[in-house]
C-alpha cells in the first residue's frame, strides 16, 4: 500500500528559500520574444500585457529546493506488508521486519499468478512418490520437491516451508525445502476489483471479489450458506467443508467479510461458490459498513404519495407515518426480520395485512423467493396490548432463528395495540434482547411507552382520536412502503372503519372511495367474518383465509367464505343475545345516562363466539337503538373484568383506570383502551367495590 508524503505533499521536494528569477530578473515578464513564433492567442496576450516569464510563470521568483528527507525524494511511502510501518525505498518490508525472512501464506483463491520464484511459502505435505514429495500450497496449488533436493521424509499433513524454484509453462511447480527458525508471516490474497451483487450476472463462472455484511448463516445437509448483503442487495454464498459440517466457523453473523468466489445460477437464483471468505477489520470493515448503511438509508426513503382521502389529521400525522415506512423499508433492505403484532379484530387485521401485502414483494426481491419464511411473521394478539405471552413467543422464535441461522433480532411492529402503560412490561423484555419496537395505533396514548419505541404513529398526536382507525393509517403507510399495492388494499380502511364503528369523517370518505365495488352490507359482512374467523384461529395468522375474506385472492371464494362466515357469526350472536338480553339490568345515572350491566360470566355462553367483549358490544348496539337519542353506557362484567361501551358520555377510560387503581387499594385495577371503549381488570374479591366506583365515575361524567 502506498501513501502520499505529508511533508512534501507528494512532490518529493522541500522548499528551502526563494531567489530572484535569473531569466526575467524578478520582473515576471519574458526577457525576449520572437514574434514569428507566437500563436494568435499568445500575440493577444502580448498586446494585452499578459505574457509571463516561462521560467517563473510570472512570479519573478524561483524556489530553492532539496529532495525531501522524510520520503527520500519519492513523494510517497510504501507500507510494510507485515507491520504496516512506512518503508523508505522500494522494498515491501520495513527495516525491522526485513531482518526476518518472510514466509508467504497463500489464500485459498490464489493461483500461479500470485506465486513468485525465489519466495518462500508455507505448505502442507500431501503425499510421497519415488521421485519426491508433493506439497499443497493451498487447496488448488500443488508443487513437488524433487527427491534429489530433500534428505528427510516429512509426514503427510506436516507443515513445511518451501521456496518456489521454478513455475513451468504447464503449471508444474518445482519446490525446494527451507528450514527457518525466525520468520515473518505474510498473507497473500488475490487482488481483484470489488464487485457488487447487482454486477454478478456479468461474471458467471469467473473469479470475483465481493465484500459485504453477513446477515444469515444456514447450515444445510451439504454446504454452509452465507447470505451476504452489500450496498445493492443480497446474495447467497455457498462453502463446502464436509456434508453437513459448518464451513468457516470463525465467520459470525453481522460481520463484514471479503469473499472470493465464482458466481453461478442455482435453481434460478444467483449463488457464489466460495473459494475463500475472511472477516475484515478496522478501516476496511468500517468503510464497507458505512457504504452499505449510506446506500440502504437512501433506498429506504418512503415513496411520496397523496392520501386516498382528504384528512387534516392524516396530513399532520404524515411525518410520523413516513418515518414508520422508512424504518420498515430499512429493515427489509438490511434483511432484518419483521414481526407484525396486531390486535385480533377487523381493525388490527386489516392494518397488518395492508403492511404485509406491501412487504412481501420487497422481502422476496431482497432475499429470494422463500425469504418471507425467514424474515417475516404476522401474529395476532387477543388483547389490545402487547401481552407478556406475546413477547415471550416473539423472543423464543427470534432467539431460535438467531441460534440456527444467525439472524438479527427483529423489528416488532405493534398495530392496533402498544400505545399505553399496559405494554411496558413486554416492551422492557423486548429491549433487553435487542428487539426494536414500532407502534402504529389509535388507542388513546398516555406517553409512557414513547421512549421505548423508534416511532409511535397515533392520531392523538395530530389532533385526532380513535375514529381514525389503525386500518386507515396502516393502509396509507403500506402505500408509502410500496405504492404498487394501492389498488388491492384501498378497500381495507373501509372494512376497518365498519369493524371499529368509526364515526369520523374519514370513515365516510374511505367508504365512498370503494362504493362502486362494495356496498355497506358487504363491508359489514367482511368485518364480521374477520372477527368470527379470528376467534377460531386464536394465535394463527390465518393468512390464506383472511386474504380470501378481504378479496385478496379468488373472488369466487371471497363471496362464498364471507357469506358462510357472516351467516354463522350472526347465528351465534343471535343465540348469545337470546340468552343474555333478558338478564341485562339498567338504571338512570345522575348525569342522565342510561347504564346497562350484564353478567357475561353467568348469563352468556362461554368459550364460543361471540366472546365477552363482542357480546357486550352487540348488547350495547341494541340498547342504543332502544334508547335512541339518549346517552348510553353498557358494562359487560365477569369475575375479574369489565368491558365498557359508551355513546354520548364524555368518559376517559384510561384515566378512570388510573383513578380506580389509586382509590381502591387491594383491587389491582388495570386496563385501558379508547376514551369511551375499553376494558378493566381487577381481583375477583373486589369486584363489587370496583363496579360501584366505576358506575359512580360514569354518572359524574359529562354527556353530549
Amino acid at each position: 500500500m502506498t501513501i502520499e508524503c505529508k511533508d512534501c505533499k507528494g512532490t518529493g521536494l522541500t522548499v528551502l528559500s526563494e531567489k530572484e528569477c535569473p531569466e526575467c530578473k524578478g520582473s515576471g515578464k519574458p526577457k525576449a520574444i520572437s514574434l514569428d513564433k507566437l500563436s494568435e492567442k499568445d500575440l493577444g496576450k502580448l498586446i494585452g500585457g499578459e505574457m509571463k516569464c516561462p521560467k517563473c510563470n510570472g512570479t519573478g521568483k524561483m524556489s530553492v529546493t532539496e529532495p525531501c528527507k522524510t520520503c527520500a525524494g519519492r513523494g510517497k511511502f510504501s507500507t510494510c506488508i507485515v507491520c504496516g510501518k512506512n518503508v523508505v525505498g522500494s522494498g515491501e518490508l520495513c527495516e525491522n521486519c526485513a531482518r526476518k525472512p518472510p514466509v508467504h501464506v497463500l489464500g485459498a483463491e490464489c493461483d500461479t499468478r500470485e506465486l513468485e520464484a525465489g519466495k518462500i511459502y508455507e505448505g502442507k505435505v500431501q503425499g510421497h512418490a519415488n521421485f519426491g514429495v508433493f506439497v499443497d500450497l493451498n487447496p488448488q496449488l500443488r508443487g513437488l520437491i524433487h527427491s534429489s533436493n530433500i534428505n528427510f521424509s516429512p509426514e503427510i499433513g506436516d507443515k513445511i516451508f518451501v521456496e518456489v524454484k521454478n513455475i513451468a509453462s504447464n503449471g508444474n511447480i518445482e519446490l525446494l525445502p527451507r528450514s527457518l527458525k525466525e520468520y515473518q508471516v505474510i498473507e497473500v490474497e488475490k487482488q481483484l476489483p470489488r464487485r457488487k451483487t447487482t454486477e454478478l450476472p456479468k461474471y458467471l463462472g469467473k473469479l470475483i471479489h465481493l465484500s459485504g455484511e453477513v446477515i444469515q448463516i444456514k447450515q444445510t445437509g451439504g454446504p454452509t450458506i452465507f447470505t451476504i448483503s452489500d450496498e445493492d442487495g443480497t446474495v447467497q454464498c455457498a462453502a463446502f467443508e464436509k456434508a453437513g459440517e459448518r464451513a468457516y466457523p470463525e465467520i459470525k453473523p453481522e460481520t463484514i467479510v471479503r469473499v472470493i468466489g465464482e458466481p453461478s445460477m442455482r435453481n434460478g437464483a444467483m449463488q457464489v461458490e466460495i473459494r475463500s471468505i475472511k472477516q475484515l477489520w478496522g478501516g476496511d470493515a468500517t468503510g464497507i459498513k458505512e457504504k452499505i448503511e449510506s446506500a440502504i438509508d437512501k433506498r429506504a426513503e418512503p415513496h411520496e404519495i397523496q392520501f386516498l382521502v382528504k384528512s387534516e389529521v392524516l396530513e399532520r400525522l404524515k411525518p410520523r407515518m413516513k418515518n414508520a415506512a422508512k424504518l420498515i423499508r430499512k429493515a427489509v433492505f438490511m434483511s432484518r426480520p419483521i414481526v407484525i403484532r396486531h390486535h385480533a379484530d377487523a381493525d388490527g387485521i386489516t392494518s397488518a395485512i395492508a403492511i404485509e401485502r406491501a412487504l412481501m414483494p420487497l422481502i422476496r426481491e431482497v432475499g429470494g423467493s422463500d425469504a418471507d419464511r425467514h424474515f417475516y411473521r404476522r401474529s395476532p394478539s387477543k388483547a389490545p396490548f402487547y401481552e407478556l405471552e406475546d413477547v415471550t413467543k416473539d423472543l423464543t422464535f427470534a432467539l431460535e432463528d438467531q441460534d440456527r441461522f444467525g439472524q438479527k433480532m427483529p423489528l416488532v411492529v405493534l398495530m392496533d395495540n402498544g400505545a399505553t402503560e399496559e405494554d411496558m412490561p413486554s416492551m422492557k423484555q423486548a429491549k433487553i434482547y435487542g428487539v426494536d419496537l414500532l407502534v402504529i395505533d389509535h388507542h388513546h396514548p398516555d406517553g409512557t411507552i414513547d421512549p421505548m419505541v423508534l416511532e409511535h404513529v397515533n392520531p392523538a398526536y395530530a389532533g385526532g382520536d380513535f375514529g381514525i382507525t389503525t386500518g386507515m393509517i396502516g393502509t396509507e403507510i403500506a402505500r408509502m412502503i410500496n405504492p404498487d399495492v394501492t389498488e388491492e388494499i384501498k378497500h381495507l380502511p373501509a372494512v376497518s372503519a365498519v369493524g371499529d364503528r368509526s364515526a369520523a369523517p374519514e370513515a365516510g370518505l374511505y367508504k365512498s372511495l370503494i362504493a362502486d365495488r362494495y356496498n355497506p352490507e358487504e363491508l359489514k359482512n367482511m368485518a364480521l367474518a374477520i372477527d368470527y374467523e379470528a376467534f377460531w384461529q386464536r394465535f394463527s395468522d390465518g393468512r390464506g383465509i383472511m386474504n380470501d375474506i378481504l378479496n385478496l385472492g379468488s373472488n369466487i371464494r371471497h363471496q362464498q367464505i364471507v357469506k358462510l362466515l357472516s351467516e354463522q357469526a350472526n347465528e351465534a350472536i343471535a343465540e348469545q343475545l337470546e340468552a343474555s338480553m333478558p338478564n341485562v339490568k339498567g338504571q338512570k345515572l345522575p348525569n342522565g345516562a342510561v347504564l346497562n350491566v350484564i353478567d357475561v360470566e353467568n348469563f352468556a355462553h362461554k368459550f364460543t363466539f361471540p366472546p365477552p367483549g363482542k357480546t357486550s358490544g352487540e348488547i350495547h348496539d341494541r340498547l342504543c337503538a332502544k334508547f335512541d337519542g339518549q346517552p348510553v353506557v353498557t358494562i359487560g362484567f365477569g369475575p375479574d373484568f369489565a368491558v365498557l361501551r359508551s355513546r354520548g358520555v364524555k368518559m376517559n377510560i384510561p384515566q378512570m383506570v388510573k383513578d380506580l387503581r389509586n382509590e381502591i387499594k387491594g383491587a389491582g385495577v388495570s386496563g385501558g383502551g379508547h376514551l369511551v371503549v375499553g376494558s378493566i381488570k381487577f381481583v375477583e374479591g373486589m369486584r363489587k367495590e370496583v363496579l360501584a366506583k366505576l358506575a359512580e365515575k360514569i354518572g359524574a361524567a359529562g354527556t353530549q
